[in-house]
């Protein structure tokens, strides 16, 4: 196989392999944990029906009452560059927006896959790297049903955003073992669950049901860890280390949400992004702020379990409750969730039964 610059992207980072003497697992929620994911694995081709018939247009009316209509409801607005769209146009953007998004869960899942492999490595707990061992299954298995989905049911796939690309590289150059837990499992990984359970309660295609639901089994424990690892790390740091991660998580849920303005569907559409952003930022549809909202719902309880939101002098709170998302805060945090969202064991008890 040719590889090209298109296909192959490489990031330098210099870090420390640390290994540890210590075996004994003392962190007990990091050894049940590991216990919950050596019996949740799933196999993506004998788990999943890959017989079921899939109509992306289908797919895209169904989804697109969360997602088209945060840009529909630009066509009005003065200057904007989807005023000339009709009928033809936006069913086309529904079908495109899956392909978008679903392209972006993949190569979010790959770079979780590398984020925790550096985890493994560089974890000073026992306890720790025992479970990211088992995410790096879980993460391999995540790319490869997306990646199998997106090819043999939509038909098509998109490059990575610039965004998220810009994410990923950040976490992986950054040599802190706790930025990559912060930055993947808490901020990329929340934000994720979140929009999956979104998407799963909408859809009704039988393939895309189940893969969701097997996705936010491990994804619940994947936050779960990063929640209960950090937030004993961070009781030990002091106010400056802490107001950095409060920075880095803060700027992390920007890009987040710029993710999520599709620049690379648009380009395919021959629109410029750019375009879309301003006359997004002007008009502030109320389905963009909902939608943007929901992502959080995740990200923010979990910022105060790990004492991230009112550390310091609240600096976090205040961001959170600037863009309107600290509504969230008092929702069930992922540790305290995943045990909950384990799907893959309720249809193993049920085929069982």
């Amino acid at each position: 196989m040719t590889h090209t610059l298109d296909t192959i992207h490489a990031v330098r980072a210099e870090l420390d392999t640390v290994f540890t003497w210590d075996y004994e697992q003392s962190r007990a929620g990091l050894v049940k944990l590991y216990e919950k994911a050596k019996t949740s694995q799933w196999n993506v081709s004998t788990d999943l029906d890959w017989s079921i018939d899939v109509d992306p247009e289908k797919i895209g009316q169904e989804l697109g009452g969360g997602s088209t209509l945060r840009f529909q409801a630009l066509a009005e607005a003065e200057g904007s560059p989807v005023r000339h769209f009709g009928a033809a146009e936006w069913a086309r953007v529904s079908v495109e927006l899956q392909n978008s998004l679903l392209s972006q869960f993949m190569h979010g899942e790959q770079g979780a896959l590398l984020c925790t492999a550096r985890i493994v490595e560089t974890v000073p707990w026992i306890d720790a790297k025992y479970y990211a061992a088992t995410q790096v299954m879980d993460e391999a298995r995540h790319v490869e049903v997306f990646a199998r989905y997106l090819d043999e049911k939509l038909g098509t796939q998109y490059g990575i955003n610039e965004n998220l690309k810009g994410i990923l590289d950040d976490i992986l150059r950054d040599p802190r073992w706790d930025i990559a837990y912060l930055g993947m499992q808490i901020m990329v990984e929340g934000l994720a669950l979140a929009a999956f359970g979104l998407m799963q309660q909408i859809t009704t295609e039988p393939l895309l049901k189940k893969l969701l639901r097997y996705v936010m089994s491990d994804e619940a424990r994947h936050v779960a860890f990063g929640v209960l690892s950090l937030q004993e790390y961070y009781r030990g740091l002091s106010a400056p280390e802490l107001r950095e991660r409060q920075e880095f998580a803060f700027e992390v849920a920007r890009r987040l949400q710029r993710r999520f303005a599709h620049t690379e569907m648009w380009e395919r559409f021959g629109v410029d992004p750019d375009a879309i952003y301003r006359t997004m930022d002007e008009v502030q549809p109320p389905a963009q702020r909902m939608f943007q909202q929901l992502l959080f719902s995740k990200i923010v309880p979990n910022c105060k379990k790990l004492g991230l939101l009112d550390a310091g002098d609240g600096w976090l709170r205040q961001r959170f409750t600037e863009i309107g998302v600290i509504e969230f805060e008092d929702w069930v945090d992922t540790g305290e969730e995943y045990g909950s969202l384990d799907e893959v064991a309720r249809d193993r008890e049920a085929a069982g039964s």
